[in-house]
């Protein structure tokens, strides 16, 4: 894995939580120092929990700069979930302390935000670090969410599918009905 541009202040981008049926979307942006490759960062759909949560503080300690933003559902459904990712997205470049020259996204599509150019890469949680490290913070930050809310709607056990469209999260669905934090625009059933 490398840069794409070459640039010391590139950004990655990547979400979390898109496919959901309940709980915020997460998005994270990370600056990498040159030279950081740990041996277990790649893409966070290809690593356990336990390797996610030991990356997560080194990427943290050592990034030049990270932040994470979220969209609620209730912006989820007022906008679309592509459009709320995106603001997401946007939200954690706002929140980095460092402004990046390039912001790198990882999919096919991204909404331009003023002043930054970017690039999507498909795949790019499996080609660059930057991204792979977004991807990370992302799906950690957005896990640990959906274990709190799980401690306030405990019937749809999302400390374990994280609000994913699991059989036994759609049969909670059944039993109980949408909880507040589900997203009503989406089939839950």
């Amino acid at each position: 894995m490398a840069t794409r541009t070459g640039l010391p202040l590139e950004a990655g981008l990547d979400e979390a939580g898109r496919g959901c049926l309940a709980g915020p979307v997460f998005a994270a942006a990370v600056i990498l120092p040159p030279g950081f490759a740990p041996p277990l960062l790649r893409d966070s759909k290809q690593l356990s929990a336990r390797q996610r949560e030991l990356l997560r503080p080194l990427i943290c300690a050592e990034a030049v700069a990270w932040a994470v933003g979220e969209a609620s559902e209730e912006e989820i459904g007022a906008l679309n979930i592509a459009q709320a990712s995106y603001l997401a997205m946007h939200r954690a470049v706002a929140a980095l302390p460092v402004v990046p020259a390039h912001l790198l996204v990882d999919g096919n599509r991204f909404r331009p935000l003023d002043g930054f150019a970017h690039t999507c890469v498909v795949g790019g949680d499996g080609r660059y670090r930057s991204i792979a490290a977004a991807s990370v913070l992302a799906k950690t930050f957005r896990d640990e969410r959906m274990a709190a809310l799980d401690r306030e709607f405990p019937a749809y056990g999302w400390a374990r599918n994280a609000g994913y469209p699991t059989a036994a999260h759609r049969a909670a669905i059944r039993a109980h009905g949408p909880s507040s934090r589900h997203r009503l625009g989406f089939r839950l059933l």
